[in-house]
């Protein structure tokens, strides 16, 4: 085995945002519940949600499968902006002016209620104000930054196009813009969590919902038996758990990866940078210890959950990192989780077109914090029964873009419709071939089996069938984990769900 794979075995520590933060343990709902507003996930959209309704005088009851945001907020890069690499001359576009006017104000009016709460709670959470940049290299796209600055300008952003960064290379042009912020996003939810519980609302980690049913309450179930009875429920699980609008066929998982270590504080390049292009790249720096050295953030490497080799990846943004900041001593890396909409828009609203009192926020893109801030205050006005400016744009039920989602619809379907269809027919080795710590899917007579072998050559036999809704999972050999490539649900080596949209763990398996 090489030294490179080596490393690559041995990179996947874990985030940097949460083992800093580790935050106390809240219980399990053990009990039935009656109250105003249940949410459901508690990540920045849902413990955002339930901030403003329990400050607005609700009983509210938060829902959390794991740990309080330890999910997918707790894995990001934690940049505060609006600006979303290339959006606005897209919604420009697709949609008109006023709509990429709603999503730059809806989503700068959200940072700043953030920094109003920590301003007016005390919360230490490592906020710094940065201009964030949308670069290329490649000057035959120049001209799309160019677009994209002038779209965001007119949406009402001070966005410039520029040719001048604070990179370590050579760019063909940039959009910048100022006063945008970053901050420790596990700090932020934690303190935030802890006024909602001071102020009378609840919070349940390691509660798994399972089930939902409308009404005057609404009844939602969970795994230990517990019922909560709530006049409105929200769910902001990331993927939602519940599909009553045909959302999963609008929603695709992505995951990237995540590389961070100490650099000296002449290499911090004193912005958050992006490319599309380079299959991704986010660059920003954290404050570190008291040395004056800086948290270098790296992101990038793009992939659908449960396809292709994790290791080399990590490899690969370890080496671009390394290459461009010498001396950077990646001590972290972790692994994120995106979903994307097919319009662009995440979709933040009423469930679907019946819906009286149920509500749900995803589809933000790889835009979680500024979008789940937003997601917080729009779903808390329209709960209370007050309008807000930008709910027709983020409206789940919309159908006003259906014929520009086509395309985009279609060729996510016809991805799942492959790995539905074509994981079956691919070869499957035997069990015998699976090394120590490894994984893969075996045929076991006329079932497909998921088969992980431990360091001691012990073998865990679990179903290969994904639980949420039947698609076969692939074993990312980085991160020691199962993952379904259709909707991105996540399993650990005993079939324990680590990410939804599945709720029940994969069935054990005798060979």
């Amino acid at each position: 085995m090489s030294e490179q794979h080596q490393q690559g075995q041995r990179r996947v520590t874990g985030s940097y945002w949460v083992e800093t933060a580790p935050g106390p343990r809240r219980p399990a709902l053990t009990r039935d519940l009656d109250v105003d507003v249940a949410v459901i996930g508690a990540g920045m959209a849902g413990l955002s949600t339930a901030y403003e309704l329990t400050r607005a005088g609700l009983g509210v009851a938060v829902l959390e499968a794991r740990r309080v945001a330890a999910g997918v907020t707790g894995h990001t890069t934690a940049k505060l902006t609006a600006l979303h690499t290339l959006i606005y001359d897209r919604l420009r576009r697709t949609r008109d002016a006023q709509a990429a006017r709603l999503y730059a104000r809806s989503q700068s009016e959200a940072i700043e209620h953030a920094l109003e709460l920590v301003d007016e709670l005390g919360i230490d959470c490592e906020w710094e104000t940065r201009s964030a940049y949308t670069y290329v290299r490649d000057a035959d796209r120049a001209d799309e930054l160019r677009a994209e600055a002038e779209a965001a300008r007119e949406a009402g952003l001070p966005a410039k196009f520029v040719t001048e960064t604070g990179l370590p290379f050579p760019v063909a042009g940039a959009v910048r813009v100022a006063d945008q912020a970053q901050f420790h996003p596990r700090k932020y939810l934690l303190a935030l969590t802890a006024d909602l519980v001071a102020r009378g609302g609840q919070v349940y980690e390691d509660t798994v919902v399972r089930g939902l049913t409308e009404g005057e309450p609404c009844r939602v179930t969970t795994a230990g038996g517990a019922t909560v009875r709530a006049r409105h429920v929200v769910v902001a699980t990331h993927y939602p758990i519940f599909d009553r609008a045909l959302l999963f066929a609008r929603l695709s998982p992505r995951r990237e990866l995540v590389v961070a270590g100490p650099v000296d504080a002449a290499l911090d390049p004193g912005g958050m940078y992006i490319t599309p292009e380079e299959d991704t790249r986010s660059v920003r720096t954290a404050p570190y210890g008291e040395d004056g050295r800086r948290l270098l953030v790296v992101t990038g490497e793009h992939f659908t959950p449960g396809t292709g080799d994790t290791r080399a990846r990590f490899d690969k943004l370890a080496g671009w990192a390394r290459e461009h900041f010498p001396g950077v001593n990646l001590d972290h890396a972790w692994a994120t989780q995106d979903i994307d909409p097919t319009d662009t828009v995440p979709m933040v609203g009423p469930m679907h077109a019946g819906a009286r009192n149920t509500y749900v926020a995803t589809g933000f893109g790889g835009w979680g914090l500024s979008g789940g801030m937003m997601a917080g205050r729009l779903l808390a006005a329209l709960v209370t029964g007050r309008d807000c400016p930008w709910q027709e744009l983020y409206d789940p039920r919309r159908m006003r873009t259906a014929v520009r989602e086509a395309p985009t619809f279609l060729k996510n379907q016809a991805e799942v419709a492959r790995h539905f269809v074509g994981d079956r027919l691919r070869p499957a080795p035997p069990v015998e071939a699976v090394p120590p710590g490894e994984g893969a899917v075996v045929r076991s007579g006329a079932d497909r089996v998921a088969v992980y072998r431990d360091e001691e050559g012990g073998v865990h036999a679990l179903s290969a069938r994904c639980t949420h809704l039947g698609c076969l999972v692939a074993f990312n050999s980085a991160e020691r984990a199962w993952e379904c490539p259709c909707h991105g649900s996540r399993f650990d080596i005993d079939g324990s769900v680590l990410q939804g949209p599945a709720t029940r763990p994969l069935e054990r398996r005798e060979l």
